[in-house]
């Protein structure tokens, strides 16, 4: 049975939705793009034989819709590409990794470009109705007014259809409540969270002084000329004083704020995929193996504890435990959630994000399974590790997660 490996991987700058650089850029442009770039990186692979374009993409809708990537496979030239959009929230590229991976076991196919994109700029700064039924606070999405239950503790929540009056399981409850109500069951501090935070931005500052962020990252000109060559969101500097004086966002008592969360991000990453058997008849060496992925599910109440279960089943798949895994990557929707799986895990901190995440980098949806993916092997490669673990919560009360085995 064919292995599913990595041959390359690009990411785009992250912006800050609706006021930072990517905010004129539409989400088809810029993942073309993206797909551009991760191309060039293997000019061996002649376009037609690759045999679909998996795109993932959080919210699909509005300039993101109309199964956008087909219409990025035309834009690029390849009307002979298939092309499909997949949401699993803000796993989606990992997801369409998943697909890639499946399929190459399956054997029907060789090679696959997985990317993922979400430009929240397009439906932050437009108008409410882009995206129906959502509607969008810094620093997460949030569900629209409409939305009138009471979210004051990780009991199971329901919510009104207002057309109805029927009371309907709240899946999609505002993920800053689900933040708060991990906090409650855990009795994670605000300080805690707080330092996290702070670590984030530090690391990923020092992160970026080292160069290893250039490494990451390829430019996008954008519709009048200019060239956007960093992210907008890390900040120089920050100080555990600085974030402490932020006021809670979710609930009056709270302790999610601004400092201790993802921003609203746009931004698009890509990776090829391809069966060991293409990439040793092109003659490439590809950057890592695919050993396992899982998604799991739980209480949408507390979607942030989903990377527990996923790490653990990735982990039983792939006949490892956390001693063997060199590098951890755990998408930072909030401080409280990535501190409180890393606790259930056991897992090291100093193997853990250890470039900054994404409370500094910032977290489009639909782009970060591949932008932490990309970010991994990149981290193995600067370390000289072999082992490493992709994971994120997800919207709905998911969990997905892959490892990795880097080749060079």
């Amino acid at each position: 049975m064919a292995e599913a490996v990595i041959v390359a991987a690009a990411r785009s700058p992250i912006g800050r939705a609706n006021k930072g650089s990517l905010r004129s850029v539409r989400a088809d442009d810029l993942t073309v793009q993206v797909i551009r770039a991760v191309l060039d990186q293997v000019p061996q692979l002649d376009p037609r034989d690759i045999d679909d374009l998996l795109l993932g993409c959080g919210l699909p809708g509005g300039e993101q819709g109309s199964n956008l990537g087909r219409t990025v496979a035309v834009m690029l030239g390849y009307d002979h590409l298939p092309g499909t959009t997949i949401t699993r929230y803000c796993a989606s590229s990992l997801q369409t990794t998943r697909m890639a991976l499946h399929a190459i076991k399956a054997g029907e196919g060789d090679a696959y470009l997985s990317a993922g994109v979400e430009v929240v700029s397009s439906f932050v700064k437009g108008s409410s109705d882009a995206i129906p039924g959502v509607e969008l606070t810094n620093p997460v999405f949030a569900p629209a007014q409409a939305r009138s239950a009471q979210r004051t503790t990780a009991g199971a929540s329901t919510w009104v259809d207002p057309r109805t009056e029927q009371s309907l399981p709240d899946v999609y409850l505002s993920m800053g409540q689900t933040a708060e109500n991990i906090q409650q069951l855990t009795g994670i501090s605000r300080r805690e969270q707080d330092e996290y935070a702070v670590r984030s931005q530090n690391r990923a500052e020092r992160a970026i002084a080292a160069g290893f962020w250039a490494t990451d990252i390829s430019p996008i000109t954008l519709p009048d000329g200019t060239v956007v060559t960093g992210d907008d969101s890390p900040r120089a500097g920050v100080t555990l004083d600085a974030v402490a004086g932020l006021t809670p966002v979710f609930r009056p008592d709270g302790t999610v704020t601004a400092g201790n969360a993802c921003p609203l991000n746009d931004g698009a990453a890509a990776l090829i995929v391809m069966s060991d058997t293409k990439a040793r008849d092109l003659g490439l060496t590809p950057l890592a193996r695919i050993i396992a992925t899982s998604v799991t599910a739980l209480s949408p109440e507390i979607m942030g504890y989903g990377p527990v279960a996923a790490i653990q089943r990735v982990l039983q798949r792939s006949g490892m435990t956390v001693d063997d895994v060199d590098l951890f990557e755990i998408n930072e929707a909030f401080a409280v959630q990535v501190v409180a799986c890393a606790q259930e895990l056991e897992l090291p901190m100093d193997r853990l994000n250890v470039n900054g995440g994404a409370i500094a980098i910032g977290h489009p949806f639909g782009m970060t399974g591949a932008r932490i993916t990309s970010t991994l092997i990149n981290g193995l490669r600067w370390t000289d590790s072999e082992i490493g673990v992709a994971s994120a919560c997800v919207a709905g009360g998911m969990g997905m997660a892959m490892a990795i085995e880097r080749l060079s």
